[in-house]
């Protein structure tokens, strides 16, 4: 019988040459997505590629902090 609990958590990524360019202030926005993740499967930090529109091309989405 499962455990009851929360395993599954929403996680924010953000676009990781976005956020490298907001410095310089080259990139109008910044792209985040939301998505879910198991906790007991992936401990570490979920990175994923995924198109940023701000970018026009497909870049690396890391997790962030809420």
């Amino acid at each position: 019988m499962a455990k009851g609990g929360n395993v599954r958590v929403t996680i924010t990524l953000e676009c990781t040459s976005c956020t490298q360019d907001s410095f310089n202030k080259k990139s109008p926005g910044i792209s985040r997505y939301t998505t879910r993740k198991n906790r007991q499967n992936t401990t570490s930090r979920l990175e994923l590629k995924k198109f940023c529109p701000y970018c026009s091309k497909h870049t690396i989405h890391g997790e962030i902090k809420k």
